[in-house]
């Protein structure tokens, strides 16, 4: 397909009908499928797609990283700086890769060594690459520390991955990739499932780095807004194929291929006009053909569909009705954090600190914050899977503060909680079946196993699954199928209170889009109540019916959720609104003109 007129000066990076295939049992998975384009000095391209697009095949085939035990036809051309690396071995990419082009990957704390201080690692890095002592390795590190800025630099080269926040792990992968001063960083989703603020702080680096450096960068995302954030071109893949490639402001203003409609249109947004959110299945359809290629069919938005997206989701609910369903009163959750020599506690940490709502039936209570607020800690504590220091949780008039194991078993039937990875929560080893029926069987729901399975068919229906996914086990699934596994799972046991622990924070925007229409449809017919905790502002505004924002322990901003957002009252609120990615084209321009306004002039 055609794209953006080739720069003037050299391509950093360049891409030609680049192929990779993965042969199967099952076949040949034509997972990077004859993808072009490339990249200007100073440049940045976004790499947009969801889960199984390829965008993340591309990159590790780029730098030589995919897997040695899978069979692969490779095809194309990968040149860098002009040099083609389709052809070189492993030991030469070595001395490439850190040095010419870097990479920062998507989970920090996996990809730092646990036993290791980050600042030798760092040193590791710069020593590879540099005939460099270790006090020169040393100082370079301190030195990529601050650029990055890290808090208290010189005391955190000696720290260990799990006693940094996320933000500052994910700023030190940035330091490592910088060590040797390459000319191209791919970024590979260094921002999925972080707070907005951490997230708006990691775009300002990287946007700072890049000028400042003259480098390239490929950042891959499957957030359209982060893209517009960042980015000066954009290339969007589908199914292993670049479906649309141009210049950002372009493509964001009259984006022409059916699968970028879709994904613009489904974001969740502060202006969202939409109850129910249009979905990529709203502009087109693919089916495959013989030769498992895809086909698409473009569709049309009808003001009959835009009128049932803005019209037929659930009503609002901001005022009490009856009775509240949940009372939380003067909650608080202390860990002890200094002890005397007797073993008592001399200081806390106040993860929760005297937090009080309540919650109706058939409403939505959102909690929103950064990490480290207590959103998720008060979550666990209205379930007593963290026990609370003092207060009270009423559930129905009942304190299950003060229930014992035995009851509180029979509660948790009614209240449940689905939390953030869906990976983490299902047992791999037992079939959608088994881990449906499970909870029944403990429980005592239904007459028979025949009867749970007949249960379990059904609700897979009710989430958007088949009945004949019974029998498969998690990892056939992808991650936005074995969320709704989970909800199913847990829509089992007859709930009529269901807390979401940032249950679609790691989820596509499409498949956010997705469950998150089902979450207020099920509301909607079975007349749920639900506490929805997030870092992401504009999905909490989408859900809920009012909110409560946390910070440092406390609720520092409640109301109706449209009033909070429309007139916060906080400058903490007015922080986390600031920093959510925003798409529009006259953010964009901005953007640009700041840039092209700082823009060094060449000789």
């Amino acid at each position: 397909m055609t794209g953006p007129p080739p720069p003037a000066t050299p391509p950093v990076l360049s891409l030609q009908g680049l192929k990779t295939w993965f042969h199967t049992e099952g076949g040949v998975v034509k997972a990077v499928d004859g993808v072009s384009f490339t990249l200007a000095p100073g440049r940045t391209l976004g790499l947009v797609g969801e889960s199984g697009s390829g965008k993340s095949i591309t990159s590790l085939t780029i730098m030589h990283l995919l897997p040695s035990s899978a069979q692969t036809t490779l095809e194309g051309s990968v040149a860098l700086l002009g040099r083609e690396l389709s052809t070189l071995g492993q030991a030469e990419m070595r001395q490439i890769r850190g040095r010419e082009v870097a990479m920062i990957f998507q989970e920090p704390m996996t990809a730092l060594n646990p036993v290791l201080t980050v600042g030798e690692q760092v040193m590791e890095a710069v020593r590879a690459h540099q005939p460099v002592d270790a006090a020169a390795a040393r100082a370079r590190a301190l030195a990529l520390f601050q650029e990055v800025g890290i808090p208290q630099a010189a005391q955190r080269l000696d720290s260990y991955p799990h006693e940094l926040s996320g933000g500052q792990k994910q700023r030190v992968m940035i330091a490592m990739a910088l060590a040797c001063d390459p000319k191209l960083l791919i970024a590979d989703e260094p921002t999925t499932a972080q707070d907005v603020t951490i997230q708006a702080q990691v775009l300002d680096l990287l946007r700072r780095l890049r000028d400042d450096r003259g480098m390239s960068i490929l950042f891959i995302t499957h957030d359209l807004g982060v893209i517009a954030e960042l980015a000066d071109e954009v290339a969007v893949m589908y199914r292993g194929r670049l479906v649309e490639y141009g210049d950002v402001l372009s493509v964001f203003s009259a984006p022409r291929h059916p699968y970028t409609r879709g994904l613009l249109a489904c974001r969740p947004r502060l202006d969202n006009p939409y109850q129910v959110l249009p979905t990529v299945d709203d502009f087109m359809r693919a089916t495959q053909d013989a030769q498992g290629d895809w086909q698409i069919v473009e569709l049309e938005l009808t003001e009959e569909r835009r009128r049932a997206l803005r019209e037929g989701g659930r009503p609002k609910r901001t005022e009490p009705q009856g009775e509240p369903v949940l009372s939380v009163e003067d909650l608080r959750v202390w860990f002890p954090r200094k002890k005397d020599l007797l073993g008592r506690p001399r200081d806390h940490v106040k993860a929760v600190d005297g937090v009080s709502f309540q919650v109706w039936r058939g409403q939505t209570l959102g909690l929103v914050g950064e990490s480290g607020c207590g959103k998720t800690t008060t979550g666990r504590a209205i379930l007593r899977l963290i026990e609370p220091t003092g207060g009270r949780v009423l559930f129905h008039g009942r304190d299950l503060v003060g229930l014992g194991d035995r009851e509180l078993r029979q509660v948790r039937r009614q209240l449940q909680i689905v939390f953030q990875d869906p990976y983490g929560s299902l047992n791999p080893r037992l079939t959608v079946e088994q881990a449906i029926t499970e909870p029944m069987a403990v429980h005592g729901i239904g007459r028979s196993a025949t009867d749970r399975r007949d249960r379990a068919a059904a609700l897979l229906t009710e989430v958007g699954l088949l009945p004949e996914h019974l029998s498969r086990y998690p990892h056939e699934f992808s991650g936005g199928q074995r969320q709704r596994i989970c909800i199913a799972r847990h829509l089992s046991l007859e709930p009529d209170f269901i807390i979401f622990d940032e249950s679609v924070s790691a989820l596509d925007v499409s498949v956010q889009a997705q469950v998150l229409n089902l979450l207020n449809e099920l509301q909607r017919r079975r007349n749920l109540t639900y506490i929805f905790i997030s870092h992401d502002l504009s999905v909490v505004k989408f859900m809920s019916d009012v909110m409560c924002v946390m910070q440092g322990g406390r609720i520092v901003e409640a109301g109706p959720a449209e009033a909070v957002y429309a007139a916060p009252q906080q400058e903490y609120t007015r922080t986390l609104i600031a920093a959510i990615p925003r798409d529009d084209l006259d953010h964009i321009r901005a953007i640009r003109a700041g840039r092209d306004a700082t823009r060094p002039v060449s000789p």
